[in-house]
């Protein structure tokens, strides 16, 4: 029998005041102790009776019954033999439901497993296998391809939730105890796209998030229980980190009803509820100056949009403050090191009177509170203002390492410090230019696309010789794919078979949008082909 001890106090930084309840169940000793879902408790406790969960316009539970939630979803997540440390994957598209979920897996100690809602069955089977996911929530309209693709022993139960939804599946369980966690025990594993055409699991813990808020605070935006958060990019990567803080603030949380990112339902959700926040890719912002532009809204109620995630062109992001004003935030982190690398802040990029606002404005900011950055020689030596080199950063919201990848983690971390592969230069006052992307990173949509995963697919094709695959430039989407491919002989190949193939074994937004069918590609002396220059065919 566990014996329960609970100690409540405040944590004070910058003006931000944190109640924590801890038990002392499964605690190491000489650690420090945390439970992201402490949050949620001590939120449930002082904003009670205040709306919490919103589809659309539609509340769906207020604080107290979110707390509730997440403690009987603990309860049976425990019922279905789930305990501290098991992985529970999220399969899902945007929905209150996913909010509850993430802190029901947390209250129990467990590691939440978000992923990609647009992932293919196959890729989806892939990261359950490679996590060890014990159990899975998912859609019900995926059920039997994902069933088919983990095949006849499938080591992950999967669950659908009832049309009442996961609060109505969990009421007569009693709340649970809340798990006692160590700040370095897993919170959330983040598969990212992997060059080796396998994705990376990403060790993101409960002390790494808590720094990334904490740093949200000084660095990025205030939060107040007047505030909304709107989720209108997918849950499963930075606009799901984001609930926390506002969680925290006691902040109404709100899902599209379309579930899709859809401008007028976006002006009309701010318009709605006012003082909203959003994450948004900058591609997202594009679309909504243009949509704002053409139809003449003023769009009210947007307070904060917070982007980042692939290249704010400067026209942009300029256009975008002369519709919005100085609603606009940037952030740059990665997988590894969760939005807390740098941030540009809505003054930053407002203040047109600085005499180098335009070098400022393309810059990502200056580091966040919680983090040291340096630009890096290829020998690890930090190099001196102004000269460019890779991006390497160091502090609390940094990984602890790949899932089960040792490798890839010696190479990532090297003496404390995350290597991004990024290639930067710092100026003067401390901001942080990207110059170029590693690893022929695709970003389209704010979604991440790495060239081998759809180059080792299309050579699946045994009338391919020689594939390699670019991004190019897309007035909407940031980027597009295209793929230039070396025929195996004579034969003309067949877009709309190249089209099908792809599709039955990646996700969509990954396919080629365009094949350019060439005799030979462009290769150095070592044989190695020359992807620049396929961008200056296209």
């Amino acid at each position: 029998m566990h014996k329960t001890i609970e100690i409540c106090h405040g944590l004070q930084l910058s003006g931000v005041v944190l109640h924590k309840r801890y038990t002392s169940q499964g605690a190491k000793k000489g650690n420090i102790k945390l439970n992201l879902a402490h949050w949620l408790v001590c939120a449930g406790s002082e904003f009670q009776n205040k709306e919490a969960l919103f589809l659309g316009q539609t509340p769906v539970a207020q604080y107290d019954q979110f707390a509730r939630w997440a403690s009987s979803g603990a309860a049976w997540l425990h019922s279905r033999g789930v305990g501290a440390g098991d992985r529970v994957a999220i399969y899902m598209s945007n929905k209150p439901d996913y909010l509850a979920l993430f802190y029901a897996i947390w209250h129990l100690g467990g590691v939440a497993v978000p992923v990609n809602a647009k992932l293919h069955s196959k890729e989806v089977a892939w990261v359950f296998e490679n996590a060890g996911v014990r159990l899975a929530f998912i859609n019900e309209r995926v059920k039997a391809d994902l069933e088919q693709a983990l095949g006849a022993n499938p080591h992950t139960e999967l669950c659908t939730l009832p049309k009442a939804g996961f609060g109505a599946m969990v009421s007569s369980f009693d709340p649970s105890g809340l798990m006692y966690r160590d700040s370095d025990d897993l919170a959330w594993l983040f598969y990212t796209s992997g060059t080796t055409g396998r994705p990376k699991g990403v060790e993101i813990t409960h002390g790494m998030m808590q720094a990334m808020a904490l740093s949200y605070f000084v660095d990025v935006d205030t939060v107040s229980d007047t505030d909304t958060a709107l989720y209108a990019a997918p849950m499963s990567h930075g606009a799901g980190l984001y609930n926390l803080m506002h969680v925290l603030k006691g902040a109404a949380h709100v899902c599209p009803k379309s579930g899709s990112f859809d401008p007028q339902e976006i002006f009309s959700l701010g318009a709605h509820f006012g003082s909203v926040h959003m994450f948004a890719a900058p591609t997202m912002i594009k679309r909504l100056t243009h949509h704002a532009k053409v139809s003449g809204i003023r769009a009210e109620g947007l307070r904060t949009i917070v982007y980042g995630g692939g290249p704010m062109y400067l026209a942009d992001i300029i256009e975008a403050v002369d519709v919005f004003g100085d609603i606009f935030v940037q952030i740059y982190g990665q997988g590894e090191c969760p939005m807390a690398i740098s941030a540009l802040s809505r003054e930053a990029i407002a203040d047109r009177r600085h005499p180098g606002w335009k070098d400022r404005l393309a810059s990502v900011g200056r580091a966040q509170s919680a983090v040291e950055v340096e630009i890096a020689d290829p020998s690890g030596k930090p190099l001196p203002v102004g000269r460019i080199g890779e991006i390497i950063v160091r502090g609390a919201p940094v990984m602890k390492g790949y899932w089960k990848n040792p490798e890839a983690t010696r190479k990532s971390i090297i003496n404390g410090w995350l290597m991004t592969g990024d290639i930067g230069v710092i100026d003067k006052e401390g901001n942080i230019t990207l110059k170029d992307r590693s690893k022929d990173l695709i970003i389209s949509g704010g979604s991440n696309i790495y060239p081998r995963e759809v180059e080792e697919v299309l050579l699946m094709q045994e009338n391919i010789s020689e594939v390699s695959v670019i991004g190019a430039p897309h007035p909407e989407w940031g980027e597009e794919v295209v793929a230039f491919i070396v025929p195996l002989g004579c034969e003309a190949l067949d877009t709309a078979m190249l089209d099908k193939h792809c599709n039955d074994h990646i996700a969509r937004f990954k396919c080629p949008k365009r094949y350019i069918f060439c005799n030979e590609l462009p290769k150095n002396n070592y044989g190695k082909i020359l992807k620049t220059a396929l961008r200056d065919r296209v």
